[in-house]
């Protein structure tokens, strides 16, 4: 059992020092990289690009495989096994892009243009792959030309995107759309996009709070949608909405507040509050696994802090920190 104890330990502390190696480098360095640096190095080494931009990214994480067993591990484990070159046609098909249009506009504090990632800039692409040991091998990738995406920024900050990690993190919840939608958040539309164009999507309810948003979008994106028709925008405060909405007058719920992983747990455990005592069913929250994540490391914290460890009854370490015990817990989480 402590040996038990002590692998999960020290995977624990495997995937915090990557999740910190790469936040540090995609937050303050993301164009440290660059098409000459990786080209030249796979021309030097006399191999590919990919390989070379992997020992590179790795370099400027910090890591030294050459010399340090650990990292020489976490390259093998976590770099490897998480980081990959996409096509950008993959994503310019995407009806969403090849429909929409964005005028370069700006309304009060808020800004709509196109923004980009720059040959080998790395991002978060997807959700993490959490193995059965609870390894977190966050989903990394980059393009190897210009990616242009459509944004909007408030008080020039990048704050509503259609980035491929909004694609491909929204693909099951659209797929799970049907009859009455509800949808908290509007960003840029997109999840009311495709929600739309389903044939068993009803209609398409959208709740924001802002003014100037529902009135860029309403203005410039929303005649562009094929089935317009469907959506209908609620300006409004969304956990005030579903505390006040009826339980049984929508069909499906799909909440995207928050901009990130960094913002995004607080509202998560919040909505998750209210699905519960409202009694809501059919209800998916974007990019919850990567969310869970963050909840797995504070209970973590909390099963093994010295002074005062939490301690279960009846439930194993390893269960307690599965995505479905974790989503169990959630609604019962003091808040944050």
């Amino acid at each position: 059992m402590q040996n038990s104890q002590a692998i999960l330990h020290e995977i624990m502390m495997q995937n915090d020092i990557v999740a910190y190696a790469y936040s540090r480098y995609l937050n303050l360095t993301p164009r440290f990289l660059t098409s000459e640096m990786v080209e030249n190095l796979a021309k030097d080494c006399r191999i590919n690009t990919h390989d070379a931009f992997l020992s590179l990214f790795g370099a400027a994480c910090g890591l030294e495989p050459d010399i340090n067993p650990m990292h020489r591990l976490l390259e093998r484990q976590y770099l490897r096994a998480g980081v990959r070159c996409l096509e950008t046609f993959d994503f310019y098909q995407d009806e969403y892009y090849r429909t929409v249009k964005f005028p370069a506009v700006k309304s009060g504090r808020w800004e709509m243009r196109q923004s980009f990632y720059e040959p080998y800039e790395p991002f978060v692409c997807n959700h993490p792959v959490v193995t059965g040991e609870f390894r977190e091998i966050p989903q990394i990738g980059y393009f190897n030309q210009k990616f242009e995406f459509p944004a909007i920024l408030e008080n020039g900050v990048e704050w509503m995107t259609v980035t491929p990690n909004e694609i491909a993190t929204m693909q099951a919840p659209i797929a799970k759309s049907h009859g009455r939608v509800l949808t908290l958040g509007l960003g840029l539309g997109y999840f009311a996009f495709c929600a739309s164009q389903r044939e068993d999507v009803e209609s398409v309810t959208v709740v924001e709070r802002d003014a100037e948003v529902i009135g860029l979008f309403c203005k410039y994106l929303l005649p562009q949608f094929p089935n317009a028709q469907k959506i209908k925008i609620v300006q409004a405060d969304a956990f005030e909405y579903l505390e006040d909405c009826q339980r049984d007058a929508f069909d499906y719920l799909f909440c995207d507040l928050w901009h990130d992983q960094s913002d995004g747990l607080p509202m998560y455990l919040r909505l998750r509050r209210i699905e519960k005592k409202r009694g809501f069913s059919n209800v998916d929250y974007w990019i919850e696994p990567t969310l869970l994540s963050s909840l797995r490391r504070m209970v973590w914290e909390k099963l093994t802090d010295r002074n005062a460890p939490m301690q279960l009854e009846g439930v194993s370490p390893k269960e307690f920190l599965t995505d479905e015990y974790l989503r169990r817990l959630a609604p019962d989480v003091k808040p944050i």
